[in-house]
C-alpha cells in the first residue's frame, strides 16, 4: 500500500500523482493500492502521518514503513525503496 500526500491542486501535486500512478500502472502492474491524500482536505491524516512536506510518498506495506519526500522525478530511488531491484536510472 502506498500513500501519497499532496498539497492542493498545484502543478507539483498533479505531477507527483501522475508519476506515482504511472509507476503503479506500468511497472508495479497494479499490485499495490495507491491512496492520494490532499493535506488541505484531510489535515487530520497529515498530522497523524507526521507530514511536514509535500509531496510525500509513504510506503505502508510491506513493512517497515518508508517515506520518500520530494518531487518524485527520480523513480529509481522509489524502486530501491520498493525493493524492485532496478539497475538503470528511470526518470519520468
Amino acid at each position: 500500500m502506498l500513500r501519497l500526500f499532496v498539497a492542493g491542486a498545484t502543478t507539483r501535486s498533479h505531477q507527483a500523482v501522475r508519476r506515482v500512478r504511472v509507476l503503479c500502472e506500468t511497472i508495479l502492474k497494479d499490485r499495490v493500492k495507491l491512496e492520494v491524500i490532499d493535506i488541505y482536505q484531510q489535515p487530520a491524516l497529515a498530522r497523524a502521518n507526521q507530514i511536514v512536506a509535500t509531496p510525500t510518498l509513504i510506503i505502508v506495506l510491506p513493512l517497515p514503513l518508508r517515506r520518500f519526500i520530494g518531487n518524485l522525478t527520480d523513480i529509481t530511488e522509489l524502486f530501491s525503496l520498493l525493493d524492485l531491484g532496478v539497475k538503470n536510472k528511470i526518470i519520468l
